[in-house]
């Protein structure tokens, strides 16, 4: 089984609430300290293999495994997950924009507030970031065509004489 296998089996197992709280609520913090490294040292490379990585962010192998699949939309290059072992090389070469809008996705507002943002992304580039993610959240619906109009595939009829009855 791969360590990453062994994650989801340890994440997504059935558990009481007080049970599913403490499991997440330690988890994220370890998330989050890792985010304050990362954020902290944006300049520094992060490579090594998968044991010097979770070593490196404190994280046992299995808890690295979890950690990386919540950053791997965010990398430049992502990793296959599946195919990691303790000796895999990595190169974690993260896009600090996309790392910022997929925390807006996932609501993680402990993430995306993090101080360390100030010195990566200017307040006005947060904003846009932002608004582009809000602007995905917005429903457009396509303009209604009345029953008494012509139809929209040409054929000369009117809407409720052709393409209304076919729906």
């Amino acid at each position: 089984m791969t360590l990453y296998e062994q994650w989801k089996d340890i994440a997504y197992v059935e558990r009481t609430q007080e049970e599913y709280d403490a499991f997440w609520s330690d988890y994220l913090a370890k998330e989050q300290k890792n985010y304050e490294h990362i954020l902290e040292n944006k300049d520094e490379k992060i490579s090594g293999t998968f044991a010097e990585l979770a070593e490196l962010f404190n994280m046992d192998l299995v808890t690295f495994a979890g950690f990386l699949d919540g950053i791997n939309t965010s990398l430049v290059n992502t990793l296959d997950l599946d195919s990691l072992t303790e000796e895999s090389p990595l190169d974690l070469a993260i896009d600090m924009e996309k790392l910022y809008y997929n925390m807006l996705d996932a609501k993680a507002d402990w993430l995306y507030t993090l101080p360390q943002w100030d010195t990566i992304l200017t307040e006005q580039k947060r904003k846009e970031i932002k608004k582009s993610y809000n602007q995905t959240k917005i429903v457009v619906k396509g303009k209604k065509i009345g029953r008494n109009e012509p139809c929209p595939c040409g054929s000369g009829k009117k809407y409720k004489q052709c393409c209304l009855n076919k729906q």
